[in-house]
Order: structure tokens, then C-alpha cells, then sequence
């Protein structure tokens, strides 16, 4: 009998952290770059320019990639395959591109664990020679996966890299002539 008691109470347990642990989240940060919007948006839309300001390719140099499609176009899909702990083995795919604002993206990650996010890049004239670019995903927690969101902070995880790989994008965009 104390063992159903015992039984019982974890499933409670479980149910009521699974009601008050987030479902959603959204990770994002921003830099502003001395570039004009067109400019910045079309190196944006390009999946493939990511080699040269992403913190996962600068993990791992060598993780294998292969692409299917048009890079810059919807439908375009960047898989990647790597052993490096924190860049792991997905695929990304455009979605949506709303030529000077926005280009969307379904990132598929299949290691460390299988999950699916919306990316997005955003882009803002600030001035005619500066561009405001915001670097971000979202996507849900489904129940009971939603428990772990309780002991792990995806902006803090996330966000970091995030700030990493724009840095870079800001160094790569005002260093060169597109």
C-alpha cells in the first residue's frame, strides 16, 4: 500500500510540474551594424554565408555539411553532422523570407536530442548606413519535456552564443565590401 501511496505521489508530482513548467520559449539578442539594410539582409538570406560568423562552425571547423537546393531562396535545407558536444547534428531550413526584414527558418536538431525551433533574423534600418540585425528562436516545450525547462535556462545557454555569433557578423559585414 505505501508503495501505490509513494507511486501516486511522484505522478502527482510530475503532473504538477508539468502545469507550471514554461511551454514556450524565445531566445533572442541584437547588434547593430554599419551597413545598409539591403545589404545586410542580402548576406543574411544566404544559410551558407553563417559559416563565417557562427560560434557551431567555429566549435567545429570540420562537422560535415551538405545542402539541398538554393541557398538563399525558401525551401533551402543546411544539414550539419558533427561529434562536438555542443553543435551536435540538425538541419536547418528556410522558410520564410520577407525581403528586408525578415528570413525565417525550421531548425530540426537530431543530437544531443531530437527538438524542432523556429529561427528567424530580423533586420531594421536605424540610419541609412546602420542596420539593426536580431538573431533569435523560439519554439514550445511539450509536456513532460517541459520539466526540464525548470532546471535549465535556454536564454542563458542560448543567448551566449547568440552574442558570440553576432559579434562576428558585425566584424565580417563591416569588414568587407558585399
Amino acid at each position: 500500500m505505501i508503495f501505490l501511496y509513494i507511486l501516486l505521489g511522484i505522478i502527482a508530482l510530475l503532473i504538477i510540474l508539468a502545469l507550471v513548467a514554461p511551454k514556450k520559449y524565445d531566445v533572442q539578442r541584437s547588434i547593430l551594424i554599419r551597413r545598409p539594410l539591403p545589404e545586410v539582409y542580402n548576406y543574411l538570406k544566404f544559410i551558407k554565408n553563417q559559416d563565417h560568423w557562427s560560434p557551431w562552425k567555429k566549435r567545429d571547423p570540420n562537422m560535415k555539411q551538405t545542402f539541398t537546393g538554393t541557398d538563399g531562396t525558401v525551401g533551402f535545407i543546411s544539414k550539419w553532422e558533427s561529434d562536438h558536444k555542443q553543435v551536435g547534428s540538425g538541419e536547418q531550413e528556410i522558410m520564410t523570407l520577407i525581403e528586408n526584414e525578415r528570413v525565417g527558418t525550421e531548425i530540426r536538431f537530431l543530437k544531443p536530442w531530437k527538438s524542432v525551433s523556429n529561427g528567424y533574423l530580423l533586420v531594421r534600418e536605424v540610419e541609412p548606413n546602420e542596420t539593426e540585425v536580431i538573431w533569435g528562436f523560439n519554439g514550445e516545450n511539450k509536456p513532460p519535456m517541459n520539466i526540464m525547462m525548470l532546471f535549465f535556462n535556454m536564454d542563458k545557454a542560448v543567448g551566449k552564443d547568440f552574442e558570440e555569433g553576432l559579434a562576428s557578423l558585425k566584424i565580417e559585414l563591416e569588414k568587407n565590401n558585399l
